[in-house]
């Protein structure tokens, strides 16, 4: 493609992705051709596009990737695996902020979509507890554990630290299962009895124990509770 024919193409895509309000007419590999633009300013980014797409698979697979690894697969440069690195990280950030400091958490639905956000862009298995006040209101969302892709081991001190340091009232547990099931498996209700148990002794009500996978959520509350639990 010559210069001028490059340059008018870039000039088209940037025409077509403003005139459309986003990308939703775009196939993935225009998407991707469109983000290359920023950090491959002088050379053709399409065939690019479908190589990355095809080594991973889709979009998702992809910027899901560890940046590292894209620059030995795709054979692109530091600043372009980074760029796409940061594509789940920056949306992360960007639901994240379109909560609202202390926002009433005060069913498992709202618990549940909240959670969802929290979690984008995570590929390894991790434990939140979402700390709340009499009202619901959320006093804090903190991380307390992150393992495996498969497995977060859980420290029931942590757990409950966190807790009075957030001086919580009442508490939502959360993980997620990243590219796995949304049920909870057996070892995930054995723990939540577990945690149960110790906030049972600080007068600390546990509302729900919310799993995360993908854009999905299982609720005990909403699934008929455990030990009577609910909402």
């Amino acid at each position: 493609m010559s210069a001028g024919a490059h340059d008018g193409h870039r000039a088209r895509m940037r025409e077509r992705f403003l005139n459309a309000n986003g990308l939703d007419s775009f196939a993935e590999h225009e998407a991707m051709e469109l983000l290359l633009f920023y950090c491959i300013p002088q050379r053709d980014t399409n065939e690019l596009a479908h190589r990355m797409l095809k080594e991973y698979g889709s979009l998702a697979n992809l910027f899901d990737a560890d940046p590292r690894d894209i620059v030995k697969r795709c054979k692109v440069s530091e600043n372009t695996a980074i760029l796409i690195g940061l594509i789940p990280q920056l949306s992360k950030r960007y639901l994240q902020s379109k909560w609202e400091k202390n926002i009433r958490l005060a069913t498992s639905q709202a618990a549940g979509r909240y959670l969802i956000d929290l979690f984008t862009g995570r590929n390894n298995e991790a434990f939140y507890i979402l700390c709340l006040d009499a009202q619901r209101r959320l006093n804090g969302a903190v991380l307390v554990n992150e393992g495996t892709v498969d497995e977060a081991p859980v420290y029931i001190r942590n757990i409950v630290e966190t807790a009075l340091l957030y001086q919580a009232v009442n508490v939502v547990l959360s993980h997620n299962h990243p590219g796995g099931s949304v049920a909870a498996s057996g070892a995930d209700i054995e723990a939540t009895r577990q945690i149960m148990l110790a906030f049972e002794m600080l007068s600390i009500s546990v509302l729900d124990h919310i799993v995360v996978a993908g854009g999905r959520y299982f609720s005990f509350s909403e699934n008929g509770g455990l030990l009577g639990l609910r909402y």
